[in-house]
């Protein structure tokens, strides 16, 4: 299997005085998803849980929606000149009856690391129809639990703190407990591994869950976690204006800037708890004519967006 690290003397300058040293660096290395034998894509990855990506990424294309649906995972030998096997060939083989994807999905090009959409047509190509709905999951967290999630993630990340370059994804309960946590140089890849850990698991539709995502929120991210009914996806950063719209579209609850106390409630804001405000859930605004305390009132974006901090 491949590795998750790779080793490399660098060059270092500190304050203007040069040094050689070893580094460490996050592997990057392709990986080839068939689907019965049959090449569907080529992304650009980080070696380990493999299966959990493929799966992942077939959940995510609604291809996948429960375990039952899968015979069997395996690598592909003879990958190599003298029959040797890389490890970067994944071949899911469909129980009986199950449908193959669709031919649509087959990349004409690789999917990058960092670009989970390149190869795709045109925005109508991923705007999958979901198999169930998030839109009534009855989920309801503190922003106190979500300002600890950061952290939890970050103390889960095992191969990030000797390369500070992989992308986490934990998949969280009501409770602030981490089920799943996966790492890569992908956002995207990162997802579709706890997507996949939780499709195998039998864990699909994944109700009542928080994804934390380690960098901002994509259109493609949140299209992973409704396509998981997942009802919360939380991230460090900045969510685009597209995923703020599907988020909105498909009522998911979509935080952004969760930075210690503070963070952004970009849509079905009636899934925090603060005890005390009244929200508006179709508009994704939170109410604060009757309420005091730390409320920032005016829009984070131009989505009606609330900024909260924490207690």
């Amino acid at each position: 299997m491949g590795r998750v690290t790779v080793p490399r003397r660098v060059l270092r300058l500190r304050q203007g005085t040069p040094s050689h040293r070893p580094d460490t660096l996050a592997a990057e290395e392709p990986m080839e998803i068939r689907v019965g034998g049959r090449p569907l894509t080529v992304t650009m990855r980080t070696p380990g849980n493999d299966f959990d990506l493929a799966a992942g990424f077939l959940v995510s294309e609604g291809a996948l929606q429960a375990a039952d649906q899968v015979a069997g995972i395996r690598y592909c030998a003879g990958a190599t000149a003298d029959g040797g096997n890389t490890y970067n060939i994944v071949d899911v083989v469909l129980a009986p009856g199950v449908p193959a994807p669709d031919a649509s999905l087959e990349r004409n090009f690789y999917t990058t690391s960092s670009c989970g959409l390149c190869g795709k047509a045109s925005l109508d190509a991923v705007r999958t129809t979901a198999p169930w709905s998030v839109s009534e999951d009855g989920l309801r967290v503190t922003p106190a639990l979500l300002s600890a999630l950061p952290d939890r993630l970050r103390a889960a990340q095992k191969v990030f703190e000797s390369t500070g370059g992989l992308h986490a994804a934990g998949l969280f309960d009501a409770e602030g407990r981490l089920l799943c946590l996966r790492e890569d140089v992908g956002r995207h890849n990162a997802v579709d591994k706890v997507v996949g850990h939780a499709l195998r698991e039998g864990l699909l539709p994944a109700r009542g869950t928080v994804l934390m995502v380690s960098g901002r929120a994509s259109f493609e991210l949140v299209q992973k976690a409704v396509m998981a009914g997942i009802p919360m996806l939380a991230a460090v950063s900045a969510p685009s204006s597209l995923a703020v719209d599907l988020a909105e579209e498909s009522g998911l609850t979509l935080v952004g800037f969760l930075r210690g106390e503070s963070m952004n409630v970009y849509t079905r804001t009636d899934r925090i708890d603060t005890g005390r405000i009244d929200t508006d859930r179709t508009e994704g605004r939170i109410d604060t004519d009757r309420t005091e305390g730390r409320i920032d009132t005016e829009p984070a974006t131009g989505h009606g967006a609330a900024a909260l901090k924490a207690e």
